[in-house]
C-alpha cells in the first residue's frame, strides 16, 4: 500500500519534513547520511501493508536491515476496545477506550494519547479508501489537545497499557452532518528518532447526524437461523423412528453462549427478518425426544433434550414477538451447485420442489407462524442466468442477490428490489453492508472499528440523496458466529435512532417500487466468480443422489409401509446437497456415502437364501426357493421368478423355462416358494431365482443354483422288476428239489428197516446195520448236494440295502421341504444333498 499512498499526492510522513528540513540546513553530508540511516525504519513500515479498519492491532513491518529498530507509526500498536456513543447527539460525551503497546525491544518515552478528527468524508467510496490509509500517518489533523489527552512517561517494551478517552461532542470540532474521520495517536520518543513524532495510530468513522433527516432509508436486515447437517439416514426400529445423528455438535451452538443461542437472544431484540432452515428446527424438535448420536460401529443416547427444548422455546417466544420469517427450502439447498452440476441429472431438480414445499409446513408446526416461502438465497447471492432458472422452479419468484452481482452503474445506491423478467425479483442486498462482519470480530477492538464502519456507510447511503427513500436490504454470511452475532447487533442498536434509517422487512422490500434506473439485468455464466463455483458440489455427487433415488424407490416400491423410509431418505438427500458442505468437501462426500451405506444395507434384508445342488429323482417333483424377510414391516408387490437354463431336459411349471410367483411376506419371517419341475432327460441344470418389483425391476441380486435330474425311466424299471421275478422263480424252484429229494430218503430208509426187522439178525448185525445205515442217510444228502446246479443253490430273501437305487446313485431319505411361511430361524444356504419332494 506504500505504493497507492504516494501516488496520491507523494505525501510524506513528519518524520521524512523534519529530514528535509534538517538537509536544508545541514552543513554536511556524513550527517544526511546519518540522519538517513535513522529513517531507514520509518520507510520499511511504509512499505509494509495496510491494515483494515476490521483489524484488531496494527501491522508492524519488518525494519529494512537486520539490525534496526522498529520506529515510526507502528512501533506502537493502537486498539480501540469501546466507542459510546457509537452515534453521538448534540450534548453527548464520546467516550473512547483502548490499549497502546510498545513493539519495539526499546522503551518509548514522553508517550500521549491524543484525539484527532479528520475532514468530513464525502461518499461511500471515500470511507473506503480511508479504510485502506487506516494506518498511514502521512496527514494527521491537529488533536483535539488540551485536558482530553492521556500521558504516559514510558512505555516499556512488549508490555500493554490501557487508556480512556472522555471529550464531549462538542469539542470535538464537527460542522455539517455526514462521516468523519475519528484517529487515535501514540506520540512519543525513540532512542532512535528523540523527538516527538508519531509512533501508533489507529483511525475509526464517527457518524454525525445529530436530527432526523426529512427521508430516511428504509432498512431490512436478514438474520439467518442456519447450521450444517447434522441427522444421517438412519432411524431407530422402534415405533417412534428414533433418529440418528452423525454427531452432537449442534448442541454446543443451541448452549448458552453458543452461536445459535446467541443469534435467537439478540434477535428477539432487533428489527430483523428471520431467515430460517426448516431443517435445523426438525433436527432441534428430533433433539427434545430421544436420539442416538453415532459413536464409530453403533450408537450412544443424545443427553441433550433440555438444551434443544429451551432454544426452541426461546426462538418461539422471539418470533411471536417478530414474526417476520422467511423459509428457505428444507436444507438450505446450494442453488448454485444445482444449476451448475446437477441440472442435467434426471431427477434432481426435484429435490428442489419437494424440499420447498415441506419448508412452510415445518416452520408452522414448529414455530406457529406462517412464513414466506417464496424467497431463494443463493450463496453470497451470487446468481447467473441458470442459477435463477432453479430457483424459480421450485416455485420460489424472489431471489436475494447482491450488488457485486447485479452491479449498478449509479452514483447513488438504488432500491433493492429490481424486476428480472418472467415475473421474478431480484431483492439485491448491499454488499458493503452485507460483508461488514465476515472478518474476525472476536476481540472488543476488532468490533468496535467494524461497527463503526457499519454505521458510517448506512448513513453515507442516505445522504447520497436525501430527497428519495429508498429500500436497503443487509444479507450478511449464513453461519455467523457468536462475536459476528453481537457485533451485527451493536451495529443495528447503533440505528436504534432512526435518524437516517427506519427499519423495514423482507417482504416489504421486495415489494417495493424499483428504481427504473437501476440495473436489472441477470449477469451472464461467465461473471459468476471462479472462487464459488470451485466450492459447488461436482457432478459426481448428483449422480449419486440420483443412484440413491434409483434405490430407494425399488425399495419403497415393496414395502407395507413406505412412509417409514420415504421421509427419512427424502430429508438426508435434501441434505446431501445443503450450502453447508461448501466448507467442506470430504464431509460431504462421507455423508452420501453413509446415506448409500444405510440404504443398501436395509434393502439386502428382504433376499434370497442361497441353495446348494438338488437332485431330482422321478418325472416331476417341487423345487422350494426360500425368501427371507428380516425388516420390522411386511413387503408385499414382489415377484420371485425362477428360470431353467435348459428347457429340454428340465421344464418349469406350464412347460416352459422362466416361471413366477407373486409373494407377500410379514415382517421377521421366511416363506418358502414352492416351483413344479418336469424332467424330460438325465443330467444337470441350472436355475437361476430372481426377485423383482411389481413393475419388473430387479430387486436385489439373482440366486443361481443347480439341479442334477436323474429319473428312472419305466424300461430301466421293468428290466429290474424282471430281474427280480426271476431270482424269486428260482428259489421256488430249487426249494420243491430239495423237498421232494428229503422225502424219497424219508421213504428208503423206512423199506431197509423193514427188512432188517424181518431178517431177526443178531445184535451186531443190526448194530454194523445201523451204523450202515447211518453212512448211508448221509450219502444221498451229499450227493444231492454235489449234483445241485448254482441255478438251484437255495437263496436267502434280498435285504433293504441290497435293493438297487435310482440309476444315478441317489441317495435315499432326503429331507422334506420346510412350511411354506417360517419364523427365521437361519440364513445359511441349505445343505449339500439336498433332494426335493415329489
Amino acid at each position: 500500500m506504500a505504493e497507492a499512498a504516494d501516488i496520491q499526492g507523494m505525501k510524506h510522513s513528519p518524520a521524512r519534513r523534519w529530514l528535509g528540513r534538517t538537509g536544508a540546513v545541514a552543513a554536511g553530508v556524513p550527517l544526511l547520511a546519518g540522519l538517513l540511516g535513522g529513517l531507514a525504519a520509518p520507510q520499511a513500515t511504509a512499505a509494509g501493508p495496510a491494515v483494515s479498519a476490521a483489524t484488531t492491532e496494527a501491522v508492524t513491518a519488518s525494519p529494512a536491515g537486520a539490525a534496526a529498530e522498529p520506529s515510526g507509526p507502528s512501533t506502537v500498536s493502537v486498539a480501540l476496545d469501546t466507542l459510546a456513543p457509537s452515534a453521538p447527539t448534540k450534548g453527548d460525551t464520546l467516550t473512547i477506550s483502548g490499549t497502546v503497546t510498545n513493539k519495539s525491544k526499546k522503551a518509548v518515552t514522553d508517550a500521549q494519547v491524543d484525539l484527532r478528527v479528520g475532514p468530513q468524508l464525502n461518499g461511500r467510496t471515500a470511507i473506503d479508501d480511508a479504510v485502506e490509509r487506516s494506518n498511514d500517518t502521512t496527514y494527521d489533523p491537529l488533536p483535539v489537545g488540551g485536558k482530553y489527552k492521556v500521558e504516559f512517561d514510558k512505555l516499556a517494551p512488549g508490555i500493554s497499557y490501557d487508556f480512556a478517552l472522555s471529550v464531549p461532542v462538542n469539542k470535538l470540532g464537527l460542522g455539517g452532518d455526514g462521516v468523519y474521520q475519528l484517529g487515535v495517536t501514540l506520540t512519543g520518543r525513540t532512542a532512535a528518532e528523540p523527538y516527538d513524532h508519531t509512533l501508533g495510530v489507529r483511525r475509526t468513522f464517527l457518524p454525525w447526524q445529530p436530527e432526523a433527516v426529512d427521508t430516511r432509508t428504509k432498512f431490512t436486515y436478514l438474520w439467518p437461523l442456519i447450521s450444517t447437517s447434522h441427522i444421517s439416514a438412519e432411524t431407530g426400529s422402534d415405533d417412534q423412528q428414533t433418529p440418528v445423528f452423525e454427531n452432537d455438535d449442534l448442541a454446543e451452538e443451541l448452549a448458552p453462549g453458543g452461536r445459535l443461542e446467541q443469534l435467537v437472544s439478540l434477535g428477539s431484540q432487533l428489527p430483523v427478518t428471520w431467515v430460517v432452515d426448516p431443517d435445523l428446527l426438525a433436527t432441534v424438535v428430533a433433539m427434545t425426544e430421544p436420539y442416538r448420536v453415532r459413536d464409530g460401529n453403533s450408537t450412544v443416547a443424545g443427553k441433550n433434550q433440555l438444551v434443544a427444548r429451551s432454544w426452541l422455546n426461546s426462538l418461539e417466544k422471539a418470533v411471536q414477538d417478530n414474526p417476520h420469517i422467511v423459509a428457505l427450502p428444507f436444507g438450505d439447498p446450494d442453488l448454485a451447485s444445482l444449476a451448475h452440476g446437477g441440472e442435467n441429472v434426471s431427477g434432481t431438480l426435484g429435490h428442489l420442489q419437494g424440499s420447498s414445499e415441506v419448508a412452510a409446513l415445518t416452520v408452522e408446526s414448529t414455530l406457529h407462524v406462517q412464513p414466506a416461502t417464496d424467497f431463494a438465497w443463493p450463496v453470497n447471492g451470487a446468481v447467473d442466468p441458470s442459477i435463477v432458472d432453479v430457483a424459480t422452479s421450485a416455485g420460489a419468484d424472489k431471489v436475494i442477490s447482491r450488488s457485486d452481482s447485479i452491479q449498478d452503474n449509479l452514483p447513488y445506491t438504488a432500491s433493492a428490489a429490481r424486476p428480472i423478467g418472467g415475473g421474478t425479483t431480484a431483492v439485491v442486498s448491499d454488499t458493503r453492508l452485507s460483508t461488514a462482519f465476515e472478518g474476525d470480530v472476536s476481540t472488543a477492538g476488532s468490533s468496535t472499528l467494524a461497527v463503526q464502519k457499519f454505521l458510517a456507510q448506512s448513513l453515507a447511503v442516505t445522504l447520497q440523496d436525501s430527497s428519495k427513500q429508498r429500500n436497503i436490504v443487509v444479507a450478511p454470511q449464513r453461519t455467523p458466529s457468536a462475536s459476528q452475532a453481537q457485533s451485527m447487533a451493536r451495529a443495528l442498536q447503533g440505528l436504534d435512532g432512526q435518524r437516517w434509517t427506519q427499519s423495514s422487512d423482507l417482504v416489504a422490500a421486495a415489494a417495493a417500487k424499483p428504481d427504473t434506473n437501476a440495473t436489472a439485468k441477470v449477469p451472464g455464466a461467465s461473471r459468476y466468480p471462479d472462487k464459488l463455483r470451485d466450492q459447488e458440489l461436482p457432478p459426481s455427487a448428483f449422480e449419486e443422489i440420483k443412484g440413491i433415488d434409483e434405490r430407494l424407490g425399488k425399495f419403497k416400491a415393496i414395502l407395507t409401509l413406505p412412509d417409514r423410509v420415504a421421509t427419512p431418505f427424502a430429508n438426508a438427500v435434501n441434505r446431501a446437497i445443503s450450502t453447508s458442505w461448501r466448507s467442506d468437501a470430504t464431509g460431504a462426500r462421507e455423508y452420501r456415502a453413509s446415506v448409500n451405506r444405510y440404504l443398501t444395507s436395509l434393502s439386502s434384508e428382504v433376499q434370497l437364501i442361497q441353495k446348494s445342488e438338488l437332485t431330482l429323482s422321478g418325472r416331476s417333483a417341487t423345487i422350494p426357493v426360500t425368501v427371507q424377510n428380516q425388516l420390522l414391516q411386511g413387503v408385499d408387490h414382489l415377484v420371485l421368478r425362477l428360470q431353467s437354463t435348459n428347457k429340454t431336459r428340465l421344464k418349469l411349471d406350464d412347460g416352459s423355462a422362466v416361471t413366477q410367483q407373486e409373494i407377500k411376506i410379514d415382517g421377521g419371517h421366511t416363506q418358502v416358494v414352492k416351483f413344479t419341475g418336469t424332467a424330460n432327460a438325465n443330467g444337470p441344470v441350472g436355475l437361476t431365482a430372481q426377485l423383482y418389483t411389481a413393475d419388473g425391476r430387479p430387486y436385489g441380486d439373482p440366486m443361481s443354483f443347480q439341479v442334477r435330474v436323474s429319473e428312472l425311466t419305466p424300461t430301466v424299471m421293468l428290466v429290474i422288476a424282471g430281474g427280480v421275478l426271476l431270482l424269486v422263480l428260482a428259489g421256488v424252484k430249487m426249494y420243491s428239489q430239495r423237498k421232494r429229494a428229503v422225502a424219497a430218503k424219508a421213504a428208503e430208509d423206512k423199506s431197509a428197516a423193514d427188512v432188517a426187522a424181518e431178517a431177526g439178525g443178531d445184535d451186531e448185525t443190526t448194530d454194523e446195520a445201523a451204523e450202515n445205515g447211518d453212512a448211508q442217510d448221509s450219502a444221498p444228502d451229499e450227493a444231492a448236494a454235489d449234483d445241485a446246479s448254482p441255478a438251484q443253490a437255495p437263496v436267502a430273501p434280498p435285504s433293504a440295502e441290497e435293493i438297487p437305487g435310482d440309476i444315478n446313485g441317489a441317495e435315499p431319505g432326503q429331507p422334506s421341504d420346510p412350511t411354506p411361511d417360517t419364523r427365521p430361524e437361519s440364513g445359511d444356504p441349505s445343505g449339500k444333498g439336498e433332494k426335493v419332494d415329489r
